[in-house]
């Protein structure tokens, strides 16, 4: 496995080492020792996630606050997102800054997103299924959101927003300048 610092603080990504003969593929998605080695993290992760979505759908910009914050280690299973987060730690030099990468199922890469930052992603091909691991359990009491079209973040989703496929309750999401949230 090989890792790679991002240029926002605490963002990784993660590309395993794929072995390849006459009978497919092989690699190890997930080596505790290696990933602290190559991270100097030590998540404990409790809960696996999973989504199957069609072209189009976004889903985000999501996280929990306070005592649920959640780190992520997210990746594709099959098909092509755009993943993107934004760093909503309140004293992080970044604040507001977001990143975005392709994850695939011919990639292969991982990414991994500490406390934080709000996440989303959108399905590029006819569908996408995504899988991730977190290290805090789900809590709908601390659950909140970040609008997926703010202005002030300016993210291309890189599909034309009338294409696009978001829930009633994430359109209602607030704007970055509405939320103030603590990440422990």
């Amino acid at each position: 496995m090989k890792g790679q610092k991002t240029d926002i603080e605490g963002l990784w990504i993660l590309e395993p080492s794929i072995f390849r003969d006459h009978r497919g593929i092989f690699f190890e998605s997930f080596n505790q020792n290696k990933f602290e080695e190559i991270t100097g993290l030590k998540p404990i992760f409790v809960q696996d996630n999973h989504s199957l979505s069609y072209y189009g759908v976004l889903r985000g910009m999501h996280f929990q606050h306070g005592a649920f914050a959640q780190a992520k280690l997210v990746r594709v299973l099959s098909g092509k997102i755009l993943d993107v987060v934004v760093d909503i730690r309140p004293n992080s030099p970044t604040f507001g800054k977001h990143f975005s990468i392709e994850l695939s199922a011919e990639n292969k890469r991982q990414f991994y997103i500490p406390k934080g930052f709000a996440h989303g992603f959108v399905t590029l091909t006819e569908y996408a299924e995504f899988a991730y691991k977190c290290d805090n359990f789900y809590s709908p009491k601390f659950e909140a959101g970040l609008h997926h079209n703010d202005p002030a973040l300016a993210i291309d989703w890189q599909i034309p927003h009338d294409r696009l496929v978001i829930s009633a309750k994430d359109k209602t999401l607030p704007y970055l300048s509405q939320i103030n949230f603590s990440f422990e």
